[in-house]
């Protein structure tokens, strides 16, 4: 039989004689390369692998249009990597492999992927009502979800105001910071202090604080004026393969004093850091660096912004990386993990003191100037009640800290591998950096992302780091699959 039976399921027959016959009936196994299906068959092909494909996803005709975002598309779109279910802690390509989740979809699928509780409560709010304005107008999820959330957050923080996205939720804590300061008749603290190697997001505010020179370079000329930065504290030199969080480094913390010395403390109106840098490789702060920012900021009067979009919501075995590390900042973003990824939604939580400092004026007044069409919109509210609702009722919110110790030992294993230059760790965050190859920065780590989903496992690539988030319900022998799998690639990896 020399033709190709275009089945799902495929027997491969003897290929080793001269003239071979073929059947083939596909079967799924998750770690083999799928680029054979481009190919036309052929008895001399060595790509085929065994991948089953019982209910197969037809691929897009036309991957065109999609102008897609923080990817290199050409060079996706010449091989498409397309997921196209989920369940659990796995996704499923459009042509049927299973895939094990290590990054949390986008470190935001914290309670796993297709949770029909949040599905449901989706669907119910939109057969009741699919969109209410919340300008001058509300509805009572907004206030209920604004309630359980300020009974999360650390104390003081009961205010919540809601976006739609982690960028969203940035630049509206950097105009509340405005804000407050002009309410409080100090409107010429205008200036704000990010950290090098920090990410806030992709609008023009969460850009200028931040710190990624490639999110920077093509926008300097037009971010917003006086804003400078501290330094990041990544330092292999004193910090590789730390378990936990590094000693070394918090005296990084005072030149934040140096800023301020600069610019001088009337002309500062916040300073913004991630408690954990996510998208800069997992960069974790020093021992005792983030209590030391409060205490400069709180001496000059300058509000501390903790961008949590990625350690908020159990990451770090807490609620909040704040309630972790002991220090309660005066605002707090967040998005991801608060909807699980279902419906996009961000939110900024404020102390009290903020809030009612611009309570003045006529009651008839409207106080901030600010705020979305979609600011908690009804459906992202439901997903975000029934996401706590499983946060709660699973413990999710603290299983971090419980799985912490296997997961440390996990991903320290990983040292002594070849190009392994550090391993760093917290809660369920994990980070391996790569030796980059000469004149080629970036490239081995892609290798490593690119094999790892072949045979079976996400992960992200940053840099020559590559990140590792799961969603919180892993379990032990996940977490050996994970680490084993990646420890395998990158010893193939050249």
């Amino acid at each position: 039989m020399g033709a190709y039976i275009y089945a799902h399921l495929f027997i491969i027959l003897n290929t080793d004689s001269k003239d071979p016959s073929k059947i083939e009936v596909r079967v799924d196994f998750p770690y083999h390369s799928t680029s054979h299906r481009l190919k036309p068959w052929s008895p001399h092909r060595k790509d085929i692998d065994m991948n089953a494909e019982l209910h197969p996803v037809p691929a897009p005709t036309d991957l065109d249009a999609f102008w897609m975002p923080f990817t290199a598309n050409r060079q996706f779109k010449a091989n498409p990597r397309l997921l196209a279910r989920a369940k659990g802690m796995h996704y499923w390509t459009q042509d049927g492999r299973e895939v094990l989740d290590g990054v949390a979809g986008l470190w935001c699928v914290n309670a796993g992927h297709g949770r029909t509780e949040i599905a449901d409560a989706v669907a119910k709010q939109l057969t009741t009502m699919e969109f209410a304005p919340t300008f001058q107008m509300g509805h009572p999820a907004a206030f209920e979800l604004a309630s359980r959330l300020a009974a999360l957050s650390p104390p003081g923080m009961d205010r919540v105001f809601f976006t739609n996205s982690g960028s969203e939720s940035v630049d509206t804590a950097l105009k509340i910071a405005i804000a407050y300061h002009r309410a409080r008749g100090e409107g010429q603290r205008t200036r704000f202090i990010g950290r090098e190697k920090g990410y806030h997001g992709v609008g023009f505010g969460g850009t200028s604080v931040g710190g990624m020179v490639n999110n920077r370079k093509a926008y300097s000329a037009v971010m917003l004026p006086g804003v400078d930065h501290l330094p990041h504290t990544l330092d292999l030199g004193h910090n590789a393969f730390s378990r936990g969080l590094p000693h070394w480094g918090a005296h990084l913390a005072n030149e934040f004093e140096r800023l301020i010395a600069l610019h001088d403390a009337s002309t500062i109106a916040a300073v913004i850091v991630e408690p954990i840098s996510g998208s800069a490789g997992v960069i974790l702060p020093p021992v005792g660096y983030l209590k030391r920012l409060r205490e400069i900021a709180d001496k000059h009067g300058i509000l501390l912004i903790f961008d949590e979009v990625i350690t908020g919501f159990g990451r770090v075995g807490k609620a909040f990386a704040s309630q972790a590390f002991d220090v309660t900042p005066d605002l707090m973003t967040t998005a991801k993990g608060l909807t699980n990824g279902a419906i996009p939604m961000g939110a900024v939580f404020a102390q009290r003191k903020l809030y009612d400092a611009l309570m003045q004026g006529p009651e008839s007044a409207i106080e901030l100037f600010h705020g979305y069409t979609y600011s908690a919109h009804p459906a992202a509210c439901a997903a975000a009640l029934a996401t706590l609702d499983i946060y709660a009722r699973e413990g999710l919110l603290s299983r971090a800290a419980t799985l912490a110790p296997q997961w440390e030992d996990a991903v320290h294993s990983l040292r002594g591998t070849n190009h392994v230059i550090d391993v760093r760790n917290y809660g369920l965050i994990g980070a391996v950096e790569l030796e980059p190859r000469a004149g080629k920065p970036g490239t081995r780590a892609f290798d490593v992302f690119l094999k790892c989903f072949e045979r079976g496992v996400m992960v992200r690539q940053t840099g020559d780091v590559i990140a590792m988030s799961p969603p919180l319900i892993i379990e032990p022998k996940q977490i050996a699959q994970l680490v084993e799998t990646l420890a395998g690639v990158i010893r193939d990896t050249p």
